[in-house]
C-alpha cells in the first residue's frame, strides 16, 4: 500500500452554508476535503502541528485574511485525465477569477481529439464533481457558460460555490452574505 494510502482525518470549523470541512491528511499532503457527511472518518489526525497547519490556513482563507491555502496537496486520489484537468485549474485560475467548463478542457489540452459539441465541458463538469480535494483546487471557480452552473452536494452545494465566490470578489454579496467584508 503506497504510503499517501495512510490518510487521517480532521474537522475544521468554517462559516460555509455546509458547515465544517473534513480533510484527509497524509504525510505528502491534503488528499481529499468533503463538504459534508464525513464527520468520525477514521482514524483521527493526531499530529497536532498539521491539524494546526490545516485548521489556521482554511480559518485565514475563510477570513478573507489570505488569498492563497498554501497547503500541499497529495494527488494519489487522481489519476490520468481527471489529474491533468485538476492540476490545470489549480495552476491557472488564481483567487477572484473564473473560466468556464468549455474553457477549463481547452486549457488542460485532454479533448484536444474530441469533436462532440460539449462533450469536453461536460466531462470537465463530471470531473470537477468527483474532485477530491475541493477548495485547495478551486472547482467552485470552474463556472457554466451561462452562469454558475453546479456544485456538488445539491442546493447547499450551490450555495457553497456562490459563498466561495462571493467571498474572492467574483459575486456581490446578497443580503444574507454572512462572510467577511
Amino acid at each position: 500500500m503506497p504510503q499517501s494510502w495512510s490518510m487521517s482525518w480532521l474537522t475544521v470549523d468554517t462559516p460555509l452554508p455546509s458547515g465544517p470541512l473534513h480533510v484527509a491528511v497524509t504525510p505528502l499532503g491534503v488528499a481529499a476535503v468533503g463538504y459534508h457527511g464525513r464527520d468520525g472518518e477514521t482514524p483521527r489526525c493526531t499530529d497536532e502541528a498539521k491539524a494546526a497547519a490545516v485548521t489556521d490556513r482554511v480559518t485565514a482563507y475563510l477570513a478573507g485574511r489570505s488569498s492563497e491555502l498554501g497547503l500541499p496537496i497529495d494527488w494519489s486520489l487522481t489519476s490520468g485525465p481527471h489529474r491533468a484537468v485538476l492540476q490545470t485549474l489549480w495552476r491557472e485560475v488564481p483567487y477572484g477569477r473564473t473560466v468556464t467548463y468549455g474553457e477549463l478542457a481547452t486549457l488542460s489540452g485532454v479533448f484536444e481529439d474530441i469533436t462532440e459539441p460539449g462533450l469536453a465541458a461536460r466531462t470537465v463538469g463530471q470531473m470537477m464533481a468527483g474532485n477530491p480535494v475541493a477548495l485547495l483546487v478551486p472547482c467552485h471557480r470552474v463556472v457554466a457558460a451561462d452562469g454558475l452552473g453546479g456544485f456538488g452536494g445539491g442546493r447547499v452545494g450551490i450555495e457553497v460555490k456562490r459563498w466561495l465566490l462571493t467571498l474572492e470578489g467574483v459575486l456581490e454579496p446578497t443580503l444574507d452574505w454572512n462572510g467577511p467584508l
